[in-house]
């Protein structure tokens, strides 16, 4: 039995009971009911018939309150030619235009029920648009595109297509340790894969930037064919200078671009700094309760065996890993470099290796060129 079905049951059973007492007050008395609620189902009956004795909503019919097509259409493609207009600057430029009468909040419904009522999400509409129709952008809707990268960019997402697009490196200090000295750590990441790398120095200088990219990045690419197009680091002293620097100079002579985050924000860096809290929280916060290390050389050693776990065992929940490790994600970041760039030369071919430019930059070290 319905609940419908059970009302009008209870109702016919009050014009029952009352029938058989042969009295309407005292059978309304004895069912706990009132008069008028007795002579409203009868004459409900006898409008109606059965249905009559339906349960009815108080509520009267919702008229619709929505703008019409045209009106809704009109807000969606002035959003498309100036996204990063508001709301009320929207509705007054149409009403303008058109002798219309509408309200920024009306303007604001119509972009919620698009899940467009973020200036974000309005750009993101015109670049899927510019993609999928091959639409010519006005100069001011290009200089809203560019502010927006510049903005995503400063909040720490960057646009990275294969391996070895981007490698974000940083400078980290990692303590100091009794009859060792200051601990510094250079910390890299293909901002692709999430493959990590790390190694550590006692000093943070432009050698000792140039050598961890020599010792553990490169090499890495070139095993696999491939090679790093592009570093993001901060201002630091060791990755940027005067001509002559060594970071620089390494970067260079193995074609290498530089790029720098934006000033006050590490979060331009993103996925170092979260390496890096990665590497603190599960590595160094256990090893240093586990064991006293008394060299460098000792810590390294550990060190490297969390980072060859970090990227062939440890899953990451990454963008572009999705549940797989940095190391799966960077093999098919490999394929995707092999069929995106393309090269004039073989990569060996492609000016001095890694080795001999180190050997070289650091034989300028004992020069007076070099400070």
């Amino acid at each position: 039995m319905t609940q419908q079905d059970y009302v009008i049951q209870r109702k016919l059973n009050i014009l029952d009971f009352a029938s058989q007492m042969k009295s309407i007050s005292s059978a309304c008395r004895q069912m706990g009911i009132s008069r008028t609620h007795y002579y409203d189902i009868k004459n409900a009956i006898a409008e109606d018939g059965i249905a009559g004795l339906l349960e009815k909503t108080k509520k009267g019919p919702r008229i619709g309150n929505r703008f019409a097509k045209e009106v809704e259409d009109a807000i969606l493609a002035y959003s498309l030619v100036f996204p990063t207009h508001g709301q009320e600057r929207t509705a007054n430029e149409l009403n303008q235009k058109n002798k219309w009468n509408l309200s920024g909040g009306g303007v604001r419904s119509v972009w919620v029920r698009h899940n467009l009522e973020k200036k974000n999400l309005r750009l993101k509409r015109l670049e899927e648009h510019s993609k999928k129709e091959g639409a010519i952008l006005t100069e001011s809707q290009v200089i809203a595109l560019e502010n927006q990268k510049e903005l995503r960019q400063s909040e720490g997402e960057v646009e990275t297509f294969h391996s070895g697009f981007l490698l974000g490196q940083d400078t980290y200090y990692v303590g100091f340790i009794k009859g060792v000295g200051k601990i510094y750590q250079q910390t890299g990441i293909d901002t692709f894969s999430n493959l990590g790398f790390a190694k550590l120095y006692q000093d943070k200088t432009a050698t000792v930037a140039a050598d961890f990219l020599n010792d553990k990045v490169l090499p890495i690419f070139e095993e696999h064919g491939i090679r790093v197009l592009r570093t993001l680091t901060d201002r630091g002293t060791e990755y940027c200078g005067n001509p002559a620097h060594h970071y620089q100079l390494y970067l260079y002579l193995n074609d290498i671009e530089h790029t720098f985050t934006k000033a006050r924000h590490p979060q331009t860096n993103g996925a170092c700094e979260r390496l890096n809290q990665i590497i603190k929280d599960e590595f160094y916060s256990v090893a240093f309760r586990r064991k006293l290390y008394h060299s460098l050389e000792e810590l390294q050693i550990d060190l490297d065996s969390f980072m060859n776990d970090y990227n062939k065992k440890r899953t990451n929940q990454g963008k572009r890993c999705q549940g797989k490790t940095p190391y799966e994600t960077f093999l098919k970041g490999v394929e995707i470099y092999k069929q995106m760039v393309f090269y004039g030369k073989e990569l060996a071919s492609m000016g001095p290796t890694v080795g001999p430019v180190f050997d070289a930059l650091k034989g300028l070290e004992k020069s007076n060129f070099v400070q």
